[in-house]
């Protein structure tokens, strides 16, 4: 099954994102414990894309698509800001983070703990994060 949600790049539309994933996990009975996992690494990646590619511009869109089956629900995030390229990402030492008492920087390290796939793509003409959990 295919769910969508269109979102305006503004933050105080997380909230929308988190329970509209919230939802489509629930009606497919996927388990509490890591519901709040996935709806945190799907979060922190539409905060990102929103603050980061699209700096906060409300004229400027999101779209979540999930793709939820028996074998992996793939959450498909895309819009025309700024691309991210994954290749290029350092992931930080928690002792370096600790030590410059820096309060962001750790997102994409989470969401790379919680979910089984992470991809970053250029797709007919826009960028697309796709992030996979597989069912088990």
């Amino acid at each position: 099954m295919i769910y969508k949600l269109d979102i305006a790049c503004k933050k105080d539309h997380l909230r929308e994102v988190r329970r509209f994933v919230s939802d489509i996990l629930a009606q497919n009975h996927y388990p509490d414990a890591e519901s709040n996992k996935v709806i945190l690494a799907v979060d922190e990646i539409c905060a990102n894309l929103i603050i980061h590619s699209n700096d906060c511009d409300p004229n400027e869109k999101l779209q979540l698509q999930i793709d939820y089956n028996t074998k992996q629900i793939v959450f498909e995030i895309s819009d025309h800001g700024k691309g991210f390229d994954l290749s290029e990402y350092r992931e930080p030492s928690m002792e370096d983070l600790i030590r410059a008492k820096r309060k962001g920087g750790v997102g994409l390290l989470l969401v790379k703990r919680i979910m089984d796939d992470i991809q970053f793509l250029q797709q007919s003409g826009k960028n697309v994060c796709r992030l996979t959990k597989y069912i088990h």
